[in-house]
């Protein structure tokens, strides 16, 4: 295994919604991807999810509020939930969770075509 450089890995690619696999510790996945507007409703009812906002804003709607993050910003959005996330302005953020979870969990509403409802694609650096 050889060092990863966060950056570099969200540069390697242009795809919104489409998590890249920076690592695997035991059995969960270190993904990055772009975002920006909507994903959909949906819920993971076998596990949390993990966000890290590493550039711009996220919004996550629950279905009793909205959380709000910055650069930095971590949340744990807790197994079952269901929530929304979104960026207005485009956000890159970090997420962690078991290898082979979908993007889309248990999905609420219809899949957009512009969600890549994936368990995540490996990453390719130049």
């Amino acid at each position: 295994m050889e060092p990863v450089n966060i950056t570099k890995a969200l540069a390697s690619f242009d795809a919104l919604w489409s998590p890249r696999i920076v690592a695997t510790v035991n059995d969960y996945d270190i993904r990055v991807t772009k975002v920006k507007g909507e994903h959909l409703w949906h819920s993971h009812p076998e596990t949390d999810e993990f966000f890290m906002v590493v550039e711009g804003e996220l919004d996550i709607a629950l279905r009793d509020r909205t959380v709000h993050l910055g650069p930095g910003d971590v949340f744990v959005v807790p197994r079952g939930v269901e929530h929304k996330p979104s960026s207005a302005h485009g956000a890159q953020i970090l997420l962690v969770e078991p290898s082979g979870t979908s993007t889309v969990g248990d999905p609420l509403e219809e899949v957009p075509d512009h969600v890549d409802a994936t368990t995540g694609h490996a990453l390719r650096l130049p």
